[in-house]
């Protein structure tokens, strides 16, 4: 088809993993180009997204999009083998309302207590324990979200499955634990030993340096 397609990316954020790890589910070739988002954002990321000024970016013919569940259901609309949205317009409508609480909750309480010191990390410690606890409630004793396969909200829900166990070890806390949270635990163990997700993921110890610096 011809088709030119870019992601502007970095390498140990989860929010431009899950644009790879999408391309990769659908089989798409793209090329791939690392930014660094903290000393020197190129002047092309700042060109295709001037509005945030951060990856991830995937350009289509030409085309940005921005925002990686924006991009996500993009993607899944644009290359339409391996679906990763559910059809069913209320599944669908729910895999937004988890992914939505994923990033808009859980994400900024799993920062917050990783962040935190004395009280204040007890503190945001129970409330990100609390919003994982209703994250597990919708696996349902489901093996993914997605159901059988990984879908939408496993893809948005990548931060919690890999980089927090690294978040964990570096700040010296639990929230994620078997024994805490058994379903969750196991789903993120098995989400991580999917072919197509481990080949996507950066190195552990590599993260785990980075949250160490």
């Amino acid at each position: 088809m011809g088709e030119e397609l870019k992601l502007f990316g970095a390498w140990g954020s989860p929010f431009s993993r899950r644009i790879e790890i999408a391309l990769k589910i659908k089989g798409v070739e793209y090329e791939y180009l690392e930014e660094d988002i903290f000393h020197n954002k190129s002047a092309l990321l700042l060109k295709y997204n001037p509005v945030h000024k951060k990856v991830p970016v995937l350009v289509h013919n030409g085309k940005p999009i921005a925002e990686s569940q924006v991009i996500l259901e993009y993607i899944d609309e644009t290359w339409n083998d391996n679906l990763i949205f559910p059809r069913d317009p209320y599944k669908k409508a729910m895999a937004h309302f988890w992914a939505k609480f994923i990033d808009e909750k859980c994400v900024p309480a799993l920062w917050k207590s990783y962040m935190s010191v004395g009280p204040e990390r007890e503190k945001a410690h129970d409330e990100a324990c609390e919003l994982l606890r209703t994250l597990e409630g919708e696996l349902k004793g489901k093996k993914f979200f997605g159901g059988e396969t990984v879908g939408f909200v496993d893809i948005v829900a990548s931060f919690i499955g890999h980089w927090v166990g690294a978040l964990q070890e570096a700040a010296g806390f639990d929230v994620l634990t078997e024994d805490k949270f058994p379903m969750l635990y196991k789903w993120a163990e098995d989400f991580k030993n999917c072919p197509v997700i481990k080949e996507n993921l950066p190195p552990r110890d590599k993260i785990l340096a980075f949250f160490k610096a």
